[in-house]
């Protein structure tokens, strides 16, 4: 009989150590922060086209700070940088379909040329316009007939693959919003009057 209490006792401490350090394990895990929707993350970023030229970069800047899984940029590096942790690094390639989309030839119209500021009368030379909701358009010279302009509404990124180098400076959890005031108690319902019954006649 001792010999058998002896040996369940032993089971129970070396399953209670396991326990422990699995719990511990696990609290580690989740005091670590990573990338998930709702997140506000600082990154630190390179972007080259594929020939390996450099587009731009906020090394030496400020930080980029977008919250993950708002589609504040572009989808395919969104998905790529979920679940980093802070410090980390990654090489990204974003296809265009996962970028700024392919170059769409409907975004191609010829205006008047006397629309055009005359240093902006040439090839490649990028402008700013007004969408219909006052917001700022790249607009791009693509081709100069004889009196009119043929421009590109695609985004200049379009149809193009981006190679990003990214490294997560820091993650915060998304803020906490304000509750909302307690409603007011509706207002009793004030009883109504009573029928008066009909006079007789």
């Amino acid at each position: 009989m001792r010999v058998r209490t002896w040996a369940l006792f032993a089971v129970f401490v070396l399953l209670g150590l396991n326990t422990s350090t699995r719990a511990d394990a696990a609290q580690s895990d989740k005091g670590e922060k990573v990338v998930k929707d709702g997140s506000v993350v600082s990154l630190q970023y390179t972007l080259t086209g594929e020939d390996g030229k450099a587009i731009e970069s906020n090394k030496g800047k400020e930080p980029l700070k977008y919250t993950q899984g708002q589609h504040q940029i572009v989808p395919g590096l969104e998905r790529e940088i979920a679940g980093m942790k802070v410090g980390g690094e990654k090489h990204v390639k974003v296809k265009p379909e996962d970028g700024y989309g392919p170059v769409n030839p409907n975004a191609f119209q010829e205006i008047p040329k006397d629309k055009v500021p005359p240093e902006g009368l040439k090839v490649g030379a990028v402008l700013a316009a007004r969408g219909p909701q006052g917001q700022v358009i790249p607009v791009r010279i693509h081709q100069i007939k004889d009196k009119t302009v043929v421009i590109d509404l695609n985004h200049p990124m379009a149809g193009k693959t981006l190679v990003f180098d990214v490294k997560v400076l820091d993650i915060q959890s998304a803020p906490t919003p304000a509750p909302k005031p307690a409603a007011a108690p509706a207002a009793a319902a004030q009883p109504g009057k009573p029928a008066q019954p009909a006079p007789p006649k």
